[in-house]
């Protein structure tokens, strides 16, 4: 069995540290060894301030990655040389590979609107025919929700990315990931609307320069009280 990654305190949470977290959850999955990827930004370190049960699935978590800018500039300002890994970005590099394997193992899109996560799968199918796809919305009934466990159940998938937003979609992993406990889980937000087309992601000049929150907040204005936790997360970062 594969040890966690060493690790660094972000205020009462931590981030797992590592040169290639793709590469460590392939070597996960070649041992049977199930993961719980929570990906990590300053909006959700200081809602994990206020509130002990976030706190505590982020700190129940396999793999705790730094998805934020924010995330990066705390460890920079302590010495910590680590580079960004968008959570979109490591399902993207995950898909890739075990999409252009030969016997693609199944993987699940399970979040987002009716129909969003079914094209974001049409779109992968499209890039690597030979990959497998299960893909469920993330608005189902009681009865649709006992099938749908019974279905993750029966069909064992390694890799489960889920998009339900932050912090649902990493309670619903802690309380169904023993359904699949070989399986990689992963909450990858908004994901499935970026891969179907639904939304764009950030150019890649924000992207490289850490603003790809502005360009979120340009989708969606309605999240400004939310990003309010970002200049509260950055004075933290230089007094805590």
């Amino acid at each position: 069995m594969l040890t966690n990654p060493p690790s660094f305190p972000i205020l009462n949470v931590f981030v797992h540290l590592l040169d290639d977290y793709s590469y460590w959850l392939l070597q996960c999955l070649n041992h049977h060894q199930g993961v719980h990827v929570v990906t990590l930004n300053a909006e959700m370190a200081m809602l994990a301030e206020k509130d002990s049960s976030v706190t505590e699935v982020i700190r129940e978590a396999d793999l705790v990655i730094p998805d934020g800018a924010g995330i990066v500039l705390y460890l920079r300002l302590r010495q910590q040389r680590q580079k960004r890994c968008p959570g979109i970005e490591l399902a993207q590099s995950l898909l890739q590979e075990l999409g252009s394997q030969e016997n693609s193992p199944l993987i699940v899109f399970y979040g987002g609107k009716p129909g969003v996560s079914h094209a974001a799968a049409d779109q992968w199918r499209k890039k690597f025919p030979g990959i497998s796809i299960l893909s469920s919305h993330g608005y189902l009934s009681l009865e649709e929700e006992d099938s749908w466990r019974q279905t993750l159940l029966d069909k064992q998938p390694q890799l489960i990315l889920v998009g339900l937003g932050v912090p649902r979609q990493e309670f619903w992993i802690r309380q169904h990931r023993y359904l699949c406990p070989q399986g990689i889980w992963i909450g990858v937000g908004g994901s499935f609307d970026i891969w179907s087309g639904t939304k764009d992601r950030a150019p890649r000049w924000l992207r490289d320069n850490n603003l790809e929150w502005l360009y979120r907040l340009y989708q969606e204005p309605w999240r400004w009280q939310r990003m309010l936790a970002l200049p509260k997360f950055f004075l933290r970062s230089l007094i805590h």
